[in-house]
């Protein structure tokens, strides 16, 4: 299926899905990074903020801030993110396309400072393969840290395909949790 059909397919089931399925497929799939022990060594963590029905974070950020772990969020900066520390949710606020970001005035950090990045997506596939909203943002500033075993991808279940026919530009992440299962790839250990 080409990219663009199934990035408007699997939007169209994930917007469907019922709260309360959306909910507790999040939480279990939380509790299943919260219990890598990659998670337990990672002194900083970088998070997403879920738009358009994507698996929460919030329970995450929760579990690293009281371990005493620093949490990074990206912020849109022209083409590229940028990751910015966050203590606590109240500092957080709308930013590009509607996605809550941190103030850049907090505190910044490269993306390979943090031992375990969570990246969002549309579709994915068993090696790795993501498609995401199209923009290429996770993309160029994720690219050197492909291989790493530091990308981790939150997905319900269905959004998990066959194959995914990437492009050279495409990062593909290490780690794929679902609600259903844990699914570990190159780079990790």
């Amino acid at each position: 299926m080409p990219k663009r059909k199934l990035r408007q397919c699997m939007l169209d089931k994930r917007r469907t899905l019922a709260a309360e399925e959306r909910r507790f497929s999040g939480h279990l799939i939380q509790q299943a990074f919260v219990a890598l022990p990659e998670f337990a060594e990672a002194r900083i963590v970088a998070l997403y903020s879920p738009i358009g029905g994507e698996v929460e974070t919030g329970e995450v950020m929760e579990a690293a801030l009281k371990e005493g772990k620093i949490v990074i969020f990206p912020v849109v900066c022209g083409d590229c993110l940028r990751f910015i520390k966050v203590s606590d949710p109240s500092e957080m606020t709308k930013g590009a396309f509607g996605i809550a970001e941190p103030c850049l005035t907090g505190e910044a950090y490269p993306p390979d400072a943090a031992d375990l990045v969570v990246v969002p997506g549309v579709a994915f596939d068993h090696a790795g393969k993501r498609i995401g909203f199209g923009k290429g943002y996770y993309d160029r500033s994720l690219h050197h840290l492909e291989g790493s075993g530091k990308l981790v991808a939150f997905c319900y279940d269905f959004q998990l395909v066959d194959e995914i026919v990437a492009e050279p530009h495409d990062v593909a992440v290490d780690v794929i949790i679902t609600e259903k299962r844990v699914i570990t790839l190159h780079g990790y250990q």
